[in-house]
């Protein structure tokens, strides 16, 4: 994913939170992540679409922060890049629970940004 453009790394994003969102509309709490293979499945499923994000967010950090900043300041995108390192090299700490809230509560605030985001770099 390092030598995609920005374009293409933002709709990588999009295409991950859209995959996401399909994937999550059967869960209605973390425990169904839990209850049999198909919420496991859904859960790995996401987990990695969501350090994908991460990866993508870290690399359009890494090129174009100002653009970023335009969008939310450097605290939001630096969670998200955290975040995507525990996905990353502590795999085994991954919770339901953090999964459902990501996907719960801030996976819309996340699609505003990233549309704003496409918006500005036009």
């Amino acid at each position: 994913m390092d030598k995609a453009n920005l374009h293409e790394l933002i709709k990588f994003i999009q295409e991950s939170i859209a995959l996401i969102k399909r994937r999550f509309e059967a869960i209605q709490t973390s425990d169904d992540f839990l209850a049999n293979d198909e919420g496991i499945d859904r859960l790995d499923a996401i987990s990695m679409r969501l350090q994908g994000i991460g990866e993508a967010i870290k690399n359009i950090d890494k090129r174009e922060r100002d653009l970023l900043l335009k969008v939310a300041d450097g605290l939001y995108w630096s969670k998200i890049i955290k975040t995507r390192e525990i996905f990353t090299h502590h795999y085994i700490d991954i919770d339901a629970q953090i999964i459902y809230e990501i996907c719960h509560d801030k996976l819309a605030e996340l699609e505003e940004k990233i549309q704003a985001l496409q918006n500005i770099s036009k």
